[in-house]
């Protein structure tokens, strides 16, 4: 499998917890569909102080895991939301 681009795409997203509406991310998503993962290399800003953890509520919002060989995130369902 090959590697994800490392310039990645130029469209940015923000990312929220769906609990308590702080943010979470600033991410260089690509494509259309639903996040599903988010690759560690795109964060444009990070907001938490613990990874995968809201800054506010504490609720753990994703999983860290290997994507092609590459660190990731990989988010649970109906945690989080993208603006």
């Amino acid at each position: 499998m090959a590697k994800p681009n490392k310039k990645g795409p130029t469209k940015t997203i923000m990312i929220f917890c769906s609990k308590c509406k702080a943010p979470l991310y600033k991410y260089r998503k690509g494509g259309k569909g639903a996040l599903v993962k988010c690759f560690v290399e795109r964060i444009v800003e990070d907001h938490t102080t613990t990874k995968c953890e809201c800054p506010q509520c504490q609720s753990i919002f994703a999983r860290e895991t290997l994507i092609r060989g590459t660190p990731a995130y990989k988010m649970i369902g109906g945690k989080v939301m993208v603006k």
